[in-house]
């Protein structure tokens, strides 16, 4: 980085005593600015920033006494060191009245180069070094102020852990402990004999409880999997020739029995089928999710899955008739871990939004939500009929 110029300032009505001193004092790394009067020294003293003012003290209209005064005055100029320039023989008034105005030192025409040079150069080592103290300051709060976000982020990342932990606790509690109780009861039966004779159907319907439950933990373990296949970077889609209309039918069948245990009702609208390449298993898995919230936020009303296309784009629309979503929420359910209604919301760890608009994004298109409150909410992936490749 550049190093800037140490500025100084020398003022007076003599243009050859100006010149003189600006010999005297000028060298490398300093800008000498000069004022015939001071009028224009305080104009030069607005514009920038002295490590030095050297004075004349018998000018015209505005002396350097009346100078100095003004600059003292202004909380611009009021640090800057000043040094007069006398006439000899006048010593001891000057300097009483000089030092009443602020002044720093004083010198004494005829001058002394050597003690002018000397005086100049203690003045701009205690400049420099108050501006590199300032400097590394001003670094050390930056630093400070990193360090400080750092922290916070890293508390906020350990209380976000500490709430995913206990999430994850409680929604595989809540599948376990079912199962678990299903074993312990036909254990104890089995041991007292008191098994009773099953017939097909309520094979069926004890199997297809425990399918429910063992599928509703591989659904946990496989979004925490997702996320962390997603911040490495290692999340993969595989495009193949996919239509649209039987995926659709197909996942909203499978939900069925959950859409009725919700008091809700699915309904599919397609003109048409859709074909494209996409990667049919995560499409789906967007589905689901999308479905899924649909049921667990939508009140108990029906949900729409509604199908369309253009000759460049296949649009699959879910809406509910639920509270909707404000509008400061919008953008933040899409982040992991986020779920509508805080802690009063519904259960699930807060990640289908999340993964589910990565997976979007992975085959170019957009998952987007438009909802007002009170009026539902609609959640729409466009999907190009032709994928982008996979990273």
């Amino acid at each position: 980085m550049e190093m800037e110029s140490t500025k100084l300032l020398i003022v007076d009505d003599l243009p050859e005593n100006l010149r003189a001193l600006n010999a005297l004092i000028r060298g490398e790394g300093r800008a000498v600015f000069q004022a015939a009067s001071g009028e224009e020294a305080l104009a030069l003293l607005l514009e920038h920033d002295f490590a030095l003012a050297i004075l004349d003290v018998q000018m015209p209209e505005m002396d350097g006494f009346e100078l100095a005064e003004l600059m003292r005055g202004t909380d611009k100029t009021r640090h800057i060191p000043i040094v007069f320039v006398s006439a000899a023989g006048k010593e001891l008034n000057y300097a009483f009245k000089g030092y009443e105005t602020g002044a720093v030192d004083f010198l004494y025409k005829p001058l002394d180069a050597d003690a002018v040079r000397s005086k100049v150069n203690v003045f701009v080592d205690l400049y420099c070094q108050r501006r590199e103290i300032r400097r590394r300051v001003e670094q050390q709060e930056a630093t400070m102020g990193e360090l400080q976000a750092a922290q916070e982020e890293l508390q906020r990342a350990l209380h976000m852990r500490d709430d995913f932990m206990s999430m994850v606790a409680h929604e595989l509690r809540t599948p376990l402990n079912t199962l678990y109780l299903e074993s312990q009861m036909r254990k104890m039966q089995l041991e007292r004999g008191t098994l009773p004779a099953l017939d097909s159907a309520q094979t069926r319907r004890m199997v297809e409880r425990d399918e429910r439950q063992i599928r509703s933990m591989i659904r946990l373990i496989d979004d925490m999997l997702d996320v962390s296949r997603i911040r490495s970077g290692t999340m993969s889609i595989r495009p193949c020739d996919t239509e649209l209309l039987p995926l659709l039918e197909r996942v909203v069948a499978d939900l069925e029995t959950q859409a009725a245990n919700a008091g809700s009702l699915i309904s599919l609208n397609a003109s048409h089928n859709v074909s494209g390449c996409w990667d049919e298993f995560r499409i789906e898995q967007v589905i689901v999710n999308l479905l899924t919230n649909a049921l667990r936020y939508g009140g108990g009303q029906p949900v729409a899955v509604t199908l369309s296309s253009t000759p460049t784009q296949a649009m699959i629309e879910v809406a509910d008739h639920g509270p909707g979503i404000a509008l400061e929420q919008q953008v933040r359910i899409f982040e992991p871990f986020e779920r509508v209604g805080g802690k009063d919301a519904p259960a699930g760890l807060g990640l289908g939004l999340y993964i589910s608009r990565q997976l979007a994004e992975a085959h170019g298109g957009q998952l987007a939500v438009s909802s007002r409150v009170g009026e539902g909410a609609v959640f729409s992936l466009v999907l190009p009929r032709q994928s982008a490749q996979p990273a």
